[in-house]
């Protein structure tokens, strides 16, 4: 950038030397011009070249170094150095408008990490992360980022996530938990058991997704290609006609007139606004959702995504936390605390996700003295004796077992029915919670982007159709298994008359993640099987990054159609001009170098979603 930025000054002082400075002899602005044509021309004539050798003729470097060594000929040194100046003006601002839209996806390199601290007997040593093996101890400092995925077995602290999830707010963890490469550890220490190799970490999927990401092209790229194949010949063709054919026809004109115009033609035929820009905008789109945690892989996904006009969802991880939490304490002859505290002390020895549950709304510790006898029964529940009293907590045919009269629940989740010396002592409601932004979301599906929503779940149906009520979805599907949930899909998309989304959580999604025309991994941090099975991976838990998503793609779609409608208008106005020879080489620099310019520019704006 800064060699070419010396050319252009350089360039620019000689141009306005020649042209402004009245010389008596004349032969020294032309060699001024030439100095100065050659100081900003050597690269492209140099690279016009090396095409032609490779085959490759009809590309923007030929139009220009043809264009301006033809102007030479005819002795219009100005417009000569004026097209080749500001071709490479235009180039510079490709080159920044490409630098920036890069920087939102480059800044994830960041995430790279660069060494790990691996425990070795006694001796702590630092090496590549690629040399760390499978059940390797490492340790992380404060400041440190985790460079591969593992398993903490000792220390505390709070993860810097946001290169990952595009979270502002630190995770803590402790010991028991997992971590993810690509975090920065903030506070305490780390030891860490690694679970992955490198290659197979979370921060390699991620990089790999990103850097291979501009290889799959959308259908406007594939259209641009394949419009340059053919375009740019044609209108060579049709320059070299112009310059031999009218002169042969009319003897009276001057043939260096048609010579001119059609040189001119070809400075406005290069296709570098379209050719350029399109691609940008799809670079630029992709960047900026990275920037915001979701990872596309490739711009095809990004174009599909702004037609989509069914969304299908998991239920469960996806719409739903996909942690039990206790919903509502109904207790009979005591506190709602006194309830809730027998029943954990009965679930003590469980680890059922249902028991941890209630363990943690108790939020105490268990005083295991208090516990006598403890006895699970099969399909059932718990029968333990706690303070010497007989505590039973379990489903309704428990109850019915015991022959307890109690109180049917009406409410949606999983209900604990408790007894407590054969009476009734009340229930608990234990159900899965919904993600704070869903509704929000949906809503927002339906109304701003037309799109039906669909709910797949492999849940009952009593809980299936109360959660989608409560979200205001339209339909849904209970009781699926996997597979049901794929052949679904399928007979939603015979039916929808627009693109079908999946949307999951990644874990037991991806054979319907991949049958899809989209498919989209919600809150898949660490998940092999989203991260290769979908097309679009949201890399935090929340839904609302969907209609994120849409957006950018949509503004996306639409830049690119602009700057398609304007560089091809503004171009075959000015190629029409410049055939009768209205038009000059100065209209021909800005119908070519001044609509890429502008067409690089507004591509820049979806950086800015």
């Amino acid at each position: 950038m800064q060699k070419k930025i010396v050319q252009i000054v350089i360039t620019l002082i000689l141009f306005l030397i020649a042209m402004l400075v009245p010389f008596k002899q004349e032969w020294v602005p032309k060699a001024l011009y030439v100095v100065s044509y050659m100081t900003i021309g050597m690269e492209i004539i140099k690279e016009a070249l090396e095409n032609i050798v490779h085959g490759k003729w009809f590309d923007e470097t030929f139009l220009m170094t043809i264009a301006t060594i033809g102007a030479l000929a005819i002795g219009e040194f100005p417009e000569a150095v004026a097209v080749m100046l500001f071709y490479q003006v235009g180039e510079m601002f490709q080159d920044y408008a490409v630098d920036q839209s890069k920087k939102s996806i480059t800044s994830l390199m960041n995430i790279r990490p660069d060494y790990a601290n691996v425990k070795r007997g006694e001796d702590v040593i630092k090496v590549n992360p690629k040399e760390v093996n499978l059940g390797d101890i490492i340790l992380i400092k404060p400041g440190e980022k985790v460079p591969l995925d593992g398993t903490i077995i000792e220390g505390k602290s709070l993860l810097d996530t946001a290169n990952i999830t595009g979270e502002a707010l630190p995770r803590e963890v402790n010991a028991g938990d997992e971590v993810i490469s690509g975090c920065i550890n903030q506070t305490g220490s780390l030891t860490v058991k690694v679970n992955k190799e490198f290659g197979e970490s979370t921060v390699s999927k991620i990089l790999d997704l990103v850097e291979n990401a501009s290889e799959k092209k959308s259908k406007s790229e594939n259209f641009i290609t394949k419009f340059a194949k053919y375009y740019t010949p044609i209108v060579v063709g049709i320059a070299v006609l112009l310059a031999i054919v009218p002169p042969m026809i009319w003897k009276s004109t001057n043939p260096i007139d048609w010579i001119y115009r059609a040189l001119t033609f070809l400075v406005v035929s290069c296709p570098c606004a379209i050719v350029l820009s399109i691609p940008l905008g799809f670079f630029s789109g992709i960047g900026n959702a990275s920037k915001h945690g979701i990872l596309m892989k490739g711009s095809n996904y990004l174009e599909t995504l702004s037609y989509v006009k069914t969304m299908v969802f998991d239920k469960t991880g996806t719409l739903t936390k996909g942690v039990f939490e206790v919903q509502t304490i109904k207790s009979v002859g005591m506190s709602q605390q006194e309830l809730l505290e027998l029943s954990s002390y009965a679930e003590n020895e469980s680890n059922h996700p249902i028991s941890i549950s209630l363990k943690k709304a108790y939020g105490k510790p268990i005083e295991k003295n208090r516990i006598s006898s403890t006895q699970e029964l099969s399909g059932l529940g718990i029968m333990s004796v706690i303070d010497g009293k007989q505590v039973i907590v379990g489903n309704e045919k428990l109850m019915q077992k015991e022959q307890i009269s109690y109180t049917k629940s009406q409410e949606v989740g999983t209900t604990l029915y408790v007894a407590v010396d054969k009476r009734f002592a009340g229930y608990i409601v234990i159900a899965d919670t919904i993600k704070e932004d869903a509704q929000k979301t949906i809503k927002t599906l339906k109304t701003k982007y037309q799109a039906q929503t669909i709910m797949l779940t492999g849940d009952r149906k009593q809980v299936g159709e109360a959660v989608a009520k409560e979200l205001g979805m339209e339909t849904v599907y209970a009781e699926l298994l996997p597979n049901e949930k794929a052949e679904k899909v399928e007979e939603i998309m015979k039916a929808s008359k627009g693109a079908v989304a999946f949307v999951g959580d990644g874990t037991n999604d991806a054979p319907v993640l991949a049958v899809s025309d989209i498919g989209i991994a919600m809150g898949a941090l660490g998940s092999d099987a989203a991260i290769e099975a979908a097309d679009i991976v949201i890399m935090t838990d929340e839904p609302s990054k969907l209609c994120q998503a849409i957006q950018i793609s949509q503004k996306t779609l639409h830049v690119v159609k602009e700057n398609i409608i304007f560089a091809i208008a503004v171009k075959i106005a000015v190629l029409g001009l410049s055939a009768f020879g209205i038009s000059t080489m100065w209209e021909a620099v800005f119908a070519d170098v001044g609509v890429t310019v502008i067409a690089v520019l507004n591509a820049l704006r979806i950086l800015i979603l």
